[in-house]
């Protein structure tokens, strides 16, 4: 329902506030509609765990939109460390896989983001260029709350602000970018067998990755 800044969904003819008691006003009616659709699922006691577009909204409303210096900063420190940059020494074939899905980001990143990030092998921590981090940072602070959320967990699971900001970009959907930060583990899998507890935490935050790139396109800022 269309209201002032935005666009709000009532239940029982009232709308709908955040916990923190602000009123529950989103960017889109496609958001406002996806919203709607969470509550309307609910049967009898609420579930949160079932409501993830009505959980991304509040936090951007309660959390993001008061706090935004550091949640940008937060989101964006993960530039300093991301997971596109750290390259297993060994095997080859590996390494090889590795260059072949990786690189082509990296590229794109220092190309488009006019952010070059340094690659090493293994994990000891290598110092970003500070022009690349600046860029990202406010590349990061451009985006709105709500696409801001999105982008926070599209980066923290996959570890990786590359690809949280391609799949910002409309390079990459969350799928393939949760695959792409996956590669290690999935080669280990390849070599070793998959280990069913870590299969269902994987499935979970496939689930959780995919929810953030659909909370993403439900904000309406176009791909920069």
């Amino acid at each position: 329902m269309p209201c002032d800044g935005g666009h709000t969904v009532h239940l029982d003819a009232r709308p709908v506030r955040t916990p923190a008691k602000a009123p529950l006003v989103v960017p889109t009616p496609e958001m406002a509609q996806a919203i709607a659709g969470e509550w309307q699922a609910q049967e009898g006691l609420v579930r949160p765990a079932t409501m993830p577009f009505t959980r991304m909204a509040n936090s951007a409303i309660d959390k993001v939109t008061p706090l935004r210096p550091g949640v940008v900063a937060e989101v964006a420190g993960y530039g300093a460390t991301d997971l596109l940059c750290y390259r297993a020494a060994g095997p080859v074939a590996l390494v090889a896989r590795q260059a072949a899905d990786w690189d082509h980001l990296l590229d794109w990143a220092e190309s488009a983001l006019q952010a070059p990030l340094v690659v090493t092998a293994g994990v000891i921590p290598v110092a970003q260029p500070a022009p690349s981090l600046a860029r990202l940072t406010t590349r990061v602070d451009a985006m709105s709350a709500f696409s801001l959320v999105a982008l926070h967990d599209l980066t923290a699971i996959s570890g990786s602000l590359v690809l949280g900001l391609a799949v910002a970009a409309g390079r990459l959907t969350a799928g393939q970018a949760f695959d792409l930060s996956r590669i290690d583990e999935t080669w280990q899998a390849e070599e070793w067998g998959q280990d069913d507890e870590a299969a269902e935490v994987q499935s979970l935050r496939r689930q959780a990755m995919d929810e953030a790139g659909r909370f993403l396109a439900l904000c309406g800022q176009a791909p920069a």
